[in-house]
């Protein structure tokens, strides 16, 4: 009996140690859409309570999508009646930070919020506790509707292993959108959507924001890349193992990709 429970010890040791990650690279697409969808996919939320002002409208965290391009999802930490209290997003349990990496992510301010709101990042040990919360960095206030921000704060040494998104509305209704988190290490590739690997399929802006630059066994057969409003805004075949974007503006786009294979990888990434 004390063998089969030392090893049923051992067994949950190593299923907690596997659980944390090392990094986070999260776009959101893969999860369902909804109201009450967290958690999921090791994330986790918090919202604020709902006040006794009319309309009893509940806070709530929200997994949206995009209306042209359903496949592009992220997440919305809206106010509801309660425009004073904050709401929390909560990583999946990452491992001990050691202050080598930086969290990365882009936001913006979703239509029709009635004013700002401000995103203050923060570590905690508990993830069902937010009295644990330690501010990392300084708030970053979402102001401007439709203006996407590219964010990132460095994360130091610390023993709590949850990184922490606390969004704090300025009055009722606000919703503040985020995407694309990346959590580290510091690279000159520097993009959120760093890097994109799906049958055998790799690639990532190069360091000026002029190219793709593939790693594939076999190149694949087209490319082509649309805006976020869903425009195609180029395509064509690699040469050597890149793909111009020269010409593109910064921002968010989309990429579909025909591989040698026949099959079609769709992802995205961020010109900056």
């Amino acid at each position: 009996m004390k063998l089969r429970l030392l090893l049923g010890t051992l067994l949950f040791t190593a299923m907690t140690a596997q659980a944390q990650v090392a990094t986070l690279n999260e776009n959101f697409d893969g999860f369902t859409a909804g109201n009450t969808t967290f958690p999921q996919s090791g994330w986790s939320a918090i919202t604020a309570s709902p006040t006794p002002a009319f309309p009893p409208v509940s806070p709530r965290m929200i997994v949206a999508q995009d209306n042209d391009n359903p496949t592009n999802k992220f997440v919305q930490s809206y106010a509801g009646n309660n425009g004073a209290e904050p709401s929390y997003l909560i990583s999946p349990q990452i491992a001990a930070p050691a202050g080598d990496k930086t969290l990365s992510f882009q936001t913006t301010l979703v239509s029709p919020s009635p004013g700002p709101g401000t995103i203050q990042i923060g570590l905690v040990s508990n993830p069902a506790d937010m009295s644990t919360f330690v501010a990392v960095g300084n708030p970053v206030t979402v102001g401007t509707i439709g203006t996407i921000q590219n964010i990132s704060v460095p994360i130091p040494a610390s023993s709590s292993q949850y990184i922490v998104f606390r969004f704090t509305p300025s009055a009722t209704h606000v919703a503040i959108q985020i995407d694309n988190v990346m959590y580290n290490t510091a690279s000159n590739l520097a993009v959120s959507d760093q890097i994109k690997s799906q049958e055998l399929v790799k690639f990532a802006v190069n360091l000026d924001n002029t190219a793709l630059q593939f790693i594939t066994k076999k190149d694949p057969k087209n490319i082509s890349i649309y805006s976020a409003s869903g425009q195609k805004v180029s395509g064509g075949k690699l040469s050597g193992k890149s793909f111009d974007i020269s010409t593109l503006q910064t921002g968010v786009y989309f990429i579909i990709i025909e591989t040698a294979e026949n099959s079609t990888v769709k992802s995205k990434f961020i010109k900056k």
